[in-house]
């Protein structure tokens, strides 16, 4: 959830200026990128850049750098709902309408970008190629967020929940690897900076897996999918946002009005409506297959380096630096136990420079935490996979439940030795104080 606070600012300023992000940026001598991300909360202007920032808007920077006594406050919030063709997405986001206009929110919708440009004459079969179509979709739907944030930062209220129709890495599940690298490579972004720009992603199973009988094809004129066909892409769509901190994929197995209330609380859950509760299971188990994990289309490798910081007693204060292939993003968190598998747990998105400037205040009495995490979609439940570089023999596994008596099914690859769920010698903040 970015805090738009100082980005309201300089785009309050630019706008007063007549200047577009382009144009600040060539004032600036940075790039239009480094201007969207000051605006959308998700990192801020180096020293030198204020000083030219601060003579431009006329000001003087201490002004500039702090904000007004009393400023509002923004929680702009930008979630996906994703799923399999005949999933009920449309249904849902009736129901995130009604479920959190009554909560405080300003609800805004992005609309389902394919379903905009197929019945527009714009399709995979009508442009020279898939790649060449997929390109336009996926700017599109980049364009479309920007102008939905920039709305969300006028508005009135204190919470905004903007709502994506799919993102960004739905786009994947209709590509080829080869394609799809094409295609971010046009854009200029990559799969991290793409699939981490959404604070949550919620995958709602298509008909076609578990409710046969409800599946149709009659009510979207873009979906051609056949049952099969629909089951086979709704793999893949988990498959894409496998990788996500927050992926939540809610299944068939109960009556549609009763999946839909799932999916409510889900989102109510990670909003902390009361309170972001996390019920959460941990195992340790034999050093799994890492080939197998690799090769599993429903699992995604993540480099986590994990760093204590001094907190008060009662909570634990970390940040985190989370990607793959040099492409990261940084996180603080502070968690509260409630009980042995409850706990309150507050994340916030930081830029670089905010985690860089927060490692200053480390605890020199616990080491970094390295470890390598396989994120694994299996048979819905989202398992989290640590491998660790001190043990060649053991990994730790998590898995996030809805409710503390779930029965979990593990792949017949990972083998349980025991849970160690409230074993405190296997948590994080020990394994940094016992290395």
């Amino acid at each position: 959830m970015n805090d738009f606070a100082f980005g309201n600012r300089i785009f309050a300023m630019r706008t007063q200026l007549h200047l577009s992000q382009a144009e600040l940026a060539r004032e600036l001598g940075v790039t239009n990128k480094a201007v969207s991300k000051w605006e959308n909360g998700k990192a801020k202007p180096s020293t030198n850049v204020i000083r030219k920032m601060a003579a431009l808007f006329q000001m003087d920077v201490n002004e500039l750098l702090t904000l007004k006594e009393g400023a509002r406050k923004m929680q702009i919030t930008k979630i996906v709902i994703t799923g399999g063709p005949c999933a009920g997405k449309s249904t849902a986001m009736s129901w995130i309408q009604n479920a959190f206009t009554q909560k405080g929110y300003a609800v805004l919708f992005v609309p389902e970008t394919a379903t905009e440009l197929i019945t527009g004459g714009v399709a995979p079969w009508t442009c020279g190629t898939n790649v060449a179509y997929q390109k336009c979709q996926l700017k599109l739907q980049i364009e479309k967020e920007k102008i939905f944030e920039q709305a969300a930062r006028t508005m009135k209220g204190d919470k905004v929940l903007i709502v994506c129709d799919r993102g960004t890495l739905d786009n994947r599940a209709y590509m080829t690897a080869a394609e799809f690298a094409e295609a971010v490579q046009f854009i200029g972004s990559n799969e991290v900076e793409l699939r981490d720009s959404y604070d949550a992603v919620f995958h709602l199973v298509t008909a076609a897996k578990g409710a046969q009988e409800f599946y149709t094809t009659a009510n979207n004129v873009a979906r051609t999918e056949t049952v099969e066909q629909a089951a086979a892409l709704d793999d893949k769509l988990i498959s894409a946002w496998t990788g996500h901190p927050h992926l939540r994929v809610i299944d068939n197995t109960s009556s549609f009005e009763e999946k839909m209330k799932r999916l409510i609380g889900e989102i109510a859950s990670f909003l902390g409506e009361p309170e972001p509760y996390e019920i959460e299971r941990k195992f340790l188990i034999e050093y799994p297959d890492i080939k197998w994990l690799e090769s599993h289309p429903s699992c995604q490798r993540i480099e986590i380096i994990q760093t204590y910081l001094n907190s008060p007693t009662g909570e634990e204060v970390r940040v985190r630096q989370r990607g793959i292939d040099g492409n990261y993003i940084y996180f603080q968190t502070t968690k509260r136990v409630v009980s042995g598998m409850k706990r309150v747990e507050i994340e916030k998105r930081l830029s670089q420079a905010e985690y860089l400037k927060l490692l200053m205040d480390a605890d020199t009495t616990r080491r970094q935490i390295r470890k390598t995490r396989y994120c694994l979609t299996y048979e819905n439940p989202y398992f989290e996979i640590d491998v660790y570089p001190f043990w060649n023999d053991k990994a730790i596994a998590e898995i996030e439940l809805s409710n503390e008596n779930d029965v979990i099914a593990f792949p017949d690859e990972i083998r349980v030795i025991k849970e160690v769920t409230d074993d405190e010698a296997y948590k994080n903040a020990s394994l940094a104080s016992t290395l």
